[in-house]
């Protein structure tokens, strides 16, 4: 890619269900953490703050309550969110505690971030947090969020924070390696490895629900979090969690929505 992303200095990182379990009713893969892990923590040796908006709560949940897939009515997504946060936490302090770097929870909802009475609380709590080195592991807090406030996997959440820390990149680390002119299950599909107007991409006809049944998001979801944050002035990648570290240092892999 011709843009220079590893100059970036403040970076959000969003991870989807899907990455961090592979399909419903599975446990969290610690692998996948413990790679996402490895990759914050490079950036942090390189002098970068790096907030991680992580989704995987509800996902986390659904193994240890006996549920092969993601309950459809919401007090049962809520249960599954309370069993699930607590090990999602776990699972990233342990994976974190072998780079002696210090992680904290942000359970967040819709008032928290679009409010102006909240709004500047939680900004100043997480620059807060980033000033002290601390990397904060954001969710909604989907354990008591109602439909009216609910996010859509996180993405438009990611792209709410990114916009109000001022960052320099959103990464959204999702299952599928990055935008397709259309939908990469059908033959000829071409990947599109830089966007510079965001108005000609057409969500709906390019992929919905991701294919592993534990997430709520989908491209079109991604596609509204580039248009917030690339708006605001600020690029964002898409791309898969192996090709995450490439995609960080530039080369041709996920894509790039250059900011506006």
């Amino acid at each position: 890619m011709s843009v220079n992303i590893s100059a970036a200095k403040r970076i959000v990182i969003k991870v989807g269900s899907s990455t961090l379990t592979g399909k419903a009713g599975a446990n969290l893969d610690p692998a996948a953490i413990d790679k996402l892990v490895d990759v914050v923590a490079k950036l942090k040796s390189e002098g970068k703050e790096v907030a991680v908006v992580s989704s995987g709560a509800i996902a986390a949940g659904l193994a240890p309550l006996g549920l092969n897939s993601r309950p459809t009515d919401l007090t049962s997504q809520q249960a599954a969110a309370s069993v699930g946060q607590g090990l999602l936490m776990a699972r990233y302090t342990q994976s974190f505690n072998r780079f002696k770097i210090t992680t904290s929870q942000v359970l967040i909802t819709l008032d928290d971030i679009t409010k102006a009475k909240h709004v500047e609380n939680i900004k100043e709590v997480l620059l807060s947090l980033l000033k002290l080195s601390v990397v904060p592991i954001i969710n909604e807090n989907d354990s008591v969020g109602t439909e009216e406030i609910k996010f859509g996997d996180n993405d438009g959440l990611a792209a709410l924070v990114t916009n109000l820390l001022k960052a320099d990149l959103l990464v959204l680390v999702t299952d599928i390696d990055g935008l397709y002119d259309a939908n990469p299950a059908k033959p000829g599909a071409k990947a599109i490895h830089q966007v510079s107007d965001i108005s000609k991409i057409d969500a709906q006809s390019i992929g919905g629900i991701g294919s592993a049944g534990v997430g709520s998001g989908g491209m079109v979801t991604k596609i509204e979090a580039a248009k917030l944050v690339t708006a605001a002035g600020i690029g964002m990648l898409l791309t898969k969690l192996s090709d995450l570290p490439d995609a960080l240092a530039g080369k041709t892999v996920g894509t790039y929505f250059l900011p506006n």
